[in-house]
């Protein structure tokens, strides 16, 4: 038989532990977005040292298990005493923050080769255009460059965005008590597994629909041909062309 006393309870348990779960998704996903610019710069670069630096970054945190770098940054780097008496060590003692460090740092690597799947993806002839019309550089990657590519990396972006959400559960292993955290917590007193992660799956599949509909409005609204009639702008009307149809 059911129990849904004890469900409901687990449930709202988990809930209280949901902001430290979102708080290691946006802070990982904010500091690997901008890391992911920094080597997707250094990956697209004519220098060599630069672009083999990048390309070195993203084979190492894309070609080894996030759990083993999350493992290194929390237990390894404490071992170094130059870590310990840097002014870096006041962060990195912190659970919390080496678990941002590691998923920013493996999700920077992923996110960098979507971009530049997308830069690659952006029609020559588009930035052409761009060049013929005068565009300065900086008017170029903001009205061109940045939105098409964007576009076309929405649909892989937002995969790695719902992959970061649940990689989010293996913070729980360095003592971080997030969702998962708690829900192990609540198995060693209860010995009832199959309820609380029941529980801990509803609210991850909660968080990853809301996210899948975050990006479906910014794709909506980045690809005006996804959008339905009712949706499209009016467009402004010439008062001397309506008044000739009213006449």
């Amino acid at each position: 038989m059911i129990d849904f006393a004890f469900l409901s309870d687990t449930f709202l348990k988990l809930i209280g532990a949901l902001p430290v779960t979102l708080g290691l998704f946006f802070c990982s996903f904010v500091l690997g977005g901008v890391l992911s610019l920094l080597i997707l710069a250094m990956r697209m670069s004519s220098n060599r040292l630069l672009s083999g630096f990048a390309r070195g970054y993203i084979l190492v945190f894309r070609g080894s298990p996030l759990l083993i770098q999350l493992f290194l940054i929390y237990y390894g780097l404490g071992q170094f005493e130059v870590v310990r008496h840097s002014f870096v060590w006041p962060v990195l003692r912190e659970p919390f923050a080496c678990a941002v460090v590691a998923l920013a740092l493996c999700t920077a690597s992923y996110t960098a080769e979507i971009l530049r799947g997308g830069l690659l993806a952006i029609p020559t002839g588009q930035i052409e255009a761009g060049i013929a019309c005068g565009m300065s550089r900086w008017l170029l990657l903001r009205r061109i460059i940045a939105p098409v590519m964007l576009r076309y990396a929405l649909p892989a972006y937002s995969t790695e965005a719902i992959l970061l959400v649940k990689s989010t559960a293996l913070a729980s292993l360095v003592t971080v008590w997030d969702v998962t955290g708690v829900a192990q917590q609540i198995i060693q007193r209860t010995y009832r597994t199959m309820e609380v992660f029941i529980c801990a799956a509803l609210i991850y599949l909660i968080l990853n629909f809301i996210i899948v509909q975050i990006y479906a409005q910014i794709e909506r609204y980045l690809s005006p041909r996804l959008r339905t009639p009712d949706e499209e702008p009016a467009l402004p009307v010439n008062p001397a062309i309506a008044g000739e149809k009213n006449d």
